[in-house]
C-alpha cells in the first residue's frame, strides 16, 4: 500500500445534536468510511485516499486544539503509522474514527514532551472545518458564532474541556468512543464536554454575544 499521504480536502464530519447517538446522515457517513477501510486492507490505494479525505479534516482539527501549529508536522507522523498498521485495524467506520484519532492523540503528546521547553499556542484556521451545533443553549451560542471566534473560545478552555468538546464535535466521535481515545470514563467526558460547551455559553453570554 502507498503510504504517503496527499493533502486532504474533505470536510469535517457533523455530529448529533448534543446526543450520544449519530444521525442517519452520520451513520451513513461512518458505513461508508468502514466500507472504505475494508477496501484499503485489502491493498486498495484509492480506498486509503477516500478515507484519508474523510477523517483527516477533523483529525487535523483535533490536533491543531492540542499541538497548534505543529498539526500538519503531527498529522504526516500520525498518518505514516495509521498506513502502516491498517491491517491490524479491526472495527467498523465510527471505530476507525476512534483508533485513528488514538494515534494522533499519542502522536501529539510525543511531539508536546520534546518542545516541552518551548510551548507553542494553539491556532485554528476558520476554513478547516464547521462546528455543528450541539443542541443545547451552547451548542445555539456557538451557532451565533463565526467559526474562527468558536474555535478561538475553545482554545482557551481547561485542557479536559477543551480535547473533549475537540473529540465530540469535530472529530465527531460519540461519548465511549471519545473516553477510550482520552483513556478516561464516559461519564467523565461527557462531563467535560457539558461544562466546556457550558463555560463558552456564559462567555458569550457575558460579552452580548
Amino acid at each position: 500500500m502507498k503510504r504517503s499521504v496527499g493533502e486532504g480536502t474533505g470536510h469535517a464530519p457533523a455530529t448529533a445534536r448534543g446526543q450520544e447517538r449519530e444521525t442517519p446522515s452520520g451513520a451513513g457517513r461512518d458505513a461508508r468510511l468502514g466500507s472504505v477501510v475494508e477496501r484499503a486492507q485489502r491493498g486498495d490505494e484509492e480506498a486509503f485516499a477516500e478515507a484519508y479525505r474523510m477523517v483527516h479534516p477533523g483529525l487535523l482539527g483535533y490536533l491543531r486544539g492540542i499541538v497548534g501549529e505543529d498539526a500538519e508536522d503531527v498529522a504526516s507522523e500520525a498518518w505514516l503509522e495509521i498506513a502502516r498498521d491498517l491491517g491490524r485495524f479491526r472495527g467498523d467506520g465510527a471505530g476507525f474514527r476512534g483508533w485513528t484519532a488514538t494515534i494522533a492523540r499519542h502522536r501529539a503528546l510525543d511531539h508536546l514532551r520534546r518542545v516541552r521547553a518551548r510551548p507553542r499556542p494553539a491556532r485554528f484556521e476558520q476554513d478547516l472545518f464547521e462546528l455543528p451545533a450541539a443542541g443545547d443553549a451552547a451548542g445555539e451560542a456557538l451557532d451565533a458564532l463565526s467559526t474562527e471566534h468558536a474555535l478561538a473560545l475553545i482554545a482557551g478552555l481547561p485542557q479536559d474541556q477543551a480535547e473533549a468538546v475537540l473529540l465530540r464535535v469535530v472529530v465527531g466521535l460519540d461519548g465511549p468512543s471519545a473516553a477510550r481515545v482520552l483513556g478516561k470514563r464516559p461519564g467523565a467526558v461527557r462531563s467535560a464536554a457539558h461544562r466546556g460547551l457550558r463555560r463558552l455559553a456564559k462567555q458569550l453570554k457575558g460579552k452580548g454575544r
